[in-house]
Parts: structure tokens; sequence; C-alpha cells
């Protein structure tokens, strides 16, 4: 969230600048250099969109189960964890579960198949 912030900062301060220095250049110079900000501009989009693309493979989310309550099953199985299939690159993380009891199966952490 910082780093968030941070790049808006400096994208609001690199906008404010430039549109400064375009009020005061000279018409011929503020043009070649807008066609180049464009054009590095341009690249710069391509790349982020490339880089979120990637981001975003589905099964590579990470999953995060916290401060769940206690579970009581009767025939069956109790769950106050992450129960899913391992495989892929996810990250899942579970801590301050409940307790789980049953007279079948109980998890309280993360079960993997």
């Amino acid at each position: 969230m910082v780093k968030g912030k941070i790049t808006l900062v400096v994208t609001c301060l690199v906008v404010a600048a430039a549109t400064g220095w375009f009020a005061v250049a000279r018409w011929e110079q503020a043009n070649r250099v807008a066609t180049v900000m464009s054009a590095v501009a341009a690249v710069a989009a391509v790349g982020v969109a490339v880089w979120a693309a990637l981001r975003s493979v589905p099964g590579q989310a990470d999953v995060r189960v916290s401060r769940t309550g206690d579970a009581i099953a009767r025939g069956g199985s109790a769950n106050t964890g992450f129960r899913g299939t391992a495989g892929g690159s996810a990250r899942v993380r579970v801590d301050r579960t409940g307790s789980a009891s049953a007279e079948g199966s109980a998890n309280t952490g993360a079960e993997l198949d």
C-alpha cells in the first residue's frame, strides 16, 4: 500500500513538473519533448499491463485464514482452517484459528489434498 502511494505522489510531481516546463518552453522544443515522453509513456504502459496480467494468473492467489470461530461436527468433519488442493504457487497462511472437534476429521490448520 505504501509503494502505491509513493508511486502516485511521484507521478503527480512528474506531471506537475512537465506541465510547468511546457508552459515556459519554446513550441518547437516542447513538441519534441512531448513526442519522446509520449513514446516512453506508451512503452511503460504496455510493460505495466503485461506485469499486471502475469501477476493475476489464476491459481496463484494468496489465501489467508485468520481469527475463525470454533467448529463442532457430529458424524462429519469440522474445519476452522483451510482445506484445498496442493499445487500451483498459491501461498496459504493460517493463524489464530478456533478449535475443531468432530467424530470424523477435524482441521484447525491447513489441510491440502
